[in-house]
C-alpha cells in the first residue's frame, strides 16, 4: 500500500523533526520540486482563469477574526493570540478575511465584476497531536484559495467555472475524485444563525451542481461556519476519505466586513463572495499525488525527469554533455555515472524516473542514447536531440503517455 509517509521519506521528498514540531513538515530537495512545480501549474491555471495573484500577511488582530465570525465560532481550532504591545494578533486560520479586506481597501465598479483574487498562502489551524500525521494532518499548511467578488447573477456560473478547474487539474494530476458533497449545517454546531443565508446559499449550489450535470451526496453536520460548501472527496488507498478542493457561496463575509461595488444606477450593492479552491492545501494534495502515482509522478511533476547513465568511465563525458542540453531546455536531469555502481543498479534505482539515457560506446560516438521508460519499455537508439525533443515535448503537454509509438 502506497502510504506517503512511508514513501515521502524512502524518496527524500519530506520529514519532520521533533524540535521543529508536531504537524510542521519540512521539505527536501525533490520534494521542494514537486511542491513548486504543483505551485506553478496552479498559478499558471489560474492566471489563464482571469485571476490576479496577491499576497497578504499570515498574522491578522484578534479583532479582524471577531468581525469575520471566526473567533466566535471557530476559535477553538485556532492558536491563541499573541500580545504585541496593545494589541492581540493571531496565526490566521483562514484568507478569506484579508482578502475581503483587500477588496474593501479600493472602490469597485459592477464592471470590474466578477475580480478573481487568489493567493496561495499559509494558514495555521491549531490541530490536536492525536490527528497529525504525515502530510495529510498539520500545522502550517500552505492553500490554494481564491475569492471571487461578484454580483448575485453572475455567482452560479463563477462556482460552476470552478468546479471545471478542478476537474481538469485532477485530470492533469492523475486524481480521481471519489465523489462530490453539498455539505451543510447539521445539529449542535457552530453555525451563523441567518436561516435565510443558509437557504439562499444552498439553493445556489444545488443550482451549480445541476448546471454542471454532477450527482452529489447531500451530508449534514460538514458545512463551514459561515455556510455551506460543495466538497470534492477523494481517498487514499486505504480508503479513508478526505476534502482536496472546495466551492462555496458566501453572503456571511460580504455582510460583516460591509463588502459593496457602485452597480449600473450609482447605487451601493452588495458583492456575493464566491470561495474555491482547486487543490486545497498543497500538503494534502502532494499527499495523495505520492499514494495515487507510488512514487511514479508525471513527467511533468518528477523531481527527475531524466537520468543519463554511462556505461563506463569513457562515456562519462558525452554524458555530462547529454544533461546539460537537458538542463539548457528547462528539464530536470542529472547524471548517474559508474561510481553510483553496476549499470544494473543505477538502472534500479532510477526505476521512478520517466526516462533513461544509457550511453555506451556506440551511442557516444553517434550522439546517440539508448532510451528506457519508467514503465520497462525500450524504443532503442535515438539521436540525443530526438529524445531531448520527445521528453520537452511530454513535459509541456503534461502528458500521462510517455512514448506514444513506442
Amino acid at each position: 500500500m502506497n502510504d506517503h509517509r512511508r514513501l515521502g521519506r524512502e524518496l527524500d521528498l519530506f520529514d519532520t523533526d521533533p524540535l521543529m514540531g508536531a504537524g510542521l513538515p519540512y521539505w527536501l530537495p525533490d520534494g521542494a520540486i514537486v511542491r513548486h512545480t504543483l505551485e506553478e501549474y496552479i498559478r499558471e491555471q489560474e492566471r489563464a482563469a482571469g485571476y490576479r495573484h496577491v499576497y497578504s500577511p499570515v498574522l491578522g488582530k484578534r479583532e479582524l477574526y471577531e468581525i469575520s465570525g471566526h473567533w466566535s465560532h471557530y476559535s477553538d481550532d485556532m492558536f491563541p493570540p499573541m500580545e504585541l504591545g496593545s494589541e492581540e494578533v493571531v496565526l490566521r486560520p483562514s484568507l478569506c478575511p484579508h482578502h475581503a479586506l483587500i477588496y474593501r481597501s479600493r472602490s469597485h465598479s459592477y464592471r470590474e465584476l466578477p475580480l478573481r483574487m487568489a493567493e496561495l498562502g499559509g494558514m495555521y489551524p491549531s490541530e490536536l497531536s492525536g490527528v497529525l500525521g504525515g502530510l495529510t494532518r498539520v500545522r502550517s499548511i500552505q492553500l490554494n484559495d481564491a475569492h471571487i467578488f461578484c454580483t448575485l447573477e453572475q455567482a452560479v456560473e463563477e462556482a460552476r467555472s470552478a468546479l471545471e478547474l478542478i476537474a481538469r487539474a485532477y485530470a492533469d494530476l492523475g486524481i480521481s475524485p471519489l465523489r462530490h458533497r453539498l455539505s451543510l449545517p447539521g445539529e449542535g454546531g457552530k453555525y451563523v444563525a441567518d436561516p435565510e443565508l443558509w437557504e439562499r446559499a444552498t439553493g445556489l449550489l444545488k443550482e451549480v451542481l445541476a448546471s454542471a450535470g454532477i450527482s452529489y451526496d447531500a451530508v449534514e453536520g460538514e458545512a463551514a461556519f459561515y455556510g455551506p460548501k460543495i466538497d470534492v472527496q477523494i481517498a487514499d488507498p486505504a480508503g479513508r476519505e478526505s476534502t482536496l478542493s472546495t466551492v462555496q457561496i458566501d453572503f456571511h463575509q460580504p455582510e460583516r466586513f460591509d463588502l459593496h461595488y457602485i452597480g449600473s444606477d450609482g447605487s451601493k450593492h452588495r458583492p456575493v463572495m464566491v470561495h474555491r479552491s482547486i487543490i486545497g492545501s498543497v500538503e494534502r494534495a502532494v499527499a495523495q499525488l505520492i499514494e495515487v502515482h507510488g512514487g511514479a509522478f508525471p513527467a511533468w511533476l518528477a523531481p527527475v525527469q531524466l537520468v543519463v547513465l554511462p556505461v563506463s568511465d569513457a562515456q562519462e563525458e558525452q554524458a555530462h554533455d547529454v544533461v546539460r542540453r537537458a538542463l539548457a531546455r528547462g528539464l530536470r536531469a542529472e547524471l548517474a555515472g559508474p561510481e553510483r555502481g553496476s549499470l544494473g543498479a543505477r538502472i534500479r534505482a532510477a526505476r521512478l524516473v520517466p526516462y533513461q539515457a544509457v550511453i555506451g560506446e556506440q551511442e557516444a560516438g553517434g550522439d546517440l542514447a539508448a532510451v528506457r521508460l519508467r514503465d520497462g519499455r525500450r524504443p532503442g537508439a535515438v539521436p540525443v536531440d530526438a529524445l531531448l525533443d520527445r521528453v520537452d515535448a511530454c513535459v509541456r503537454a503534461r502528458a500521462g503517455e510517455l512514448w506514444a509509438d513506442a
